[in-house]
């Protein structure tokens, strides 16, 4: 579709400088732009861009004023980067619209789809399952018994969501995450064998929740693993059985947290952090990247760094030691050699 700048202008309550007519057909960066291109300057450090590009239309701050001869109609509005950013909403809103039930899919007949859903191809719905209304469901996603899925959620192509699970509404599950595998229990036998321990809980995830491609969370033994309403969790991570996490709570990629480990509200968990089993971590606490973290965190809003992870501060404290133990060592060495000589 083509939309010209006067009907941009519109939609961002901004105003055309140039020409109103001039028409574009996708979004671009501004380095990159391209006749036909939409694009947007909000960050200074770009501006020697405008001048060269070629993008049929850029969106700028209110307060620009060119040093130069601009080729692209501009759209003025009061803050460039949050009117692109809605546009790329809308953008996306717009690809992502799909109703239907496709012919391809399996649905049994003791589930129940709500109102504008859509089911692609090779998808399945298991028995008792519950959709709710403006529910998507791609391709080749699996839904288990007796699964429940709330209004506006988007489970995305292969996603495996198993038996009695629980997800929210307005959830966004990204490809190939897997929601409700068994967790990782094992009994120790005499022989040194393992005997499996049935995992007979399930995943709750409430509402506003978004969960990255390839991350795992693992079902409940007992009683439930919980995400709460707003966690964001990136890709390629692994939340194991019984696992609780807070309200408002990221975490980063590769990141993996243990059985029965609870998670405050409004912490952030950087990448590849890894988190002991059975340990609590208080309300807007800050974990730094590739921490380890082996015991609670009782004090709201703590930060901290390192495996085992310590208070940021101490860390780097003791990090400056680190680096200097080499030195540390010869003198030691020097001293104890002249302690020696002195005896003698």
């Amino acid at each position: 579709m083509k939309f010209t700048a006067k009907q941009i202008a519109e939609v961002l309550q901004g105003n055309v400088d140039g020409n109103p007519e001039d028409e574009v057909f996708k979004l671009a960066k501004i380095e990159e732009g391209e006749k036909g291109a939409l694009s947007f300057l909000s960050n200074p450090k770009y501006e020697k861009y405008i001048y060269e590009t070629k993008a049929s239309i850029v969106i700028v701050n209110n307060d620009f004023k060119p040093e130069q001869e601009i080729l692209a109609t501009l759209i003025r509005v009061p803050d460039a980067y949050a009117a692109f950013a809605q546009l790329l909403e809308m953008y996306n809103e717009h690809q992502l619209n799909k109703l239907g039930i496709s012919e391809k899919c399996e649905v049994e007949s003791s589930a129940s789809i709500g109102d504008n859903a859509y089911i692609g191809a090779f998808a399945y719905i298991g028995q008792r399952v519950k959709i709710g209304n403006n529910v998507k469901i791609y391709p080749q996603a699996y839904i288990g018994d007796d699964v429940t899925i709330h209004d506006n959620t988007t489970v995305f192509a292969g996603v495996k969501v198993y038996h009695q699970c629980q997800i929210g509404s307005n959830c966004t599950l990204h490809a190939g995450c897997v929601i409700g595998a068994d967790g990782f229990g094992f009994a120790p036998t005499e022989n040194n064998n393992y005997n499996k321990v049935a995992q007979i809980g399930n995943v709750i995830l409430e509402d506003n929740v978004e969960i990255g491609t390839n991350t795992t969370i693992d079902r409940a033994t007992l009683g439930s693993t919980i995400i709460r309403k707003g966690v964001k969790l990136d890709n390629l991570i692994q939340i194991a059985h019984n696992v609780e996490i807070g309200d408002n709570t990221v975490v980063a990629a590769q990141a993996g947290i243990s059985g029965s480990t609870k998670v405050g509200k409004n912490a952030i968990i950087a990448g590849q952090v890894g988190l002991v089993g059975h340990i609590k971590i208080a309300d807007k606490t800050i974990i730094a990247a590739q921490s380890g973290v082996t015991s609670d965190i009782t004090k709201e809003g703590s930060v901290i760094l390192g495996s085992p992870a310590l208070d940021i501060k101490r860390y780097k404290k003791s990090y400056i030691h680190f680096r200097n133990l080499d030195k540390i060592v010869k003198r030691l060495d020097e001293l104890e050699k002249q302690i020696k000589e002195n005896k003698e």
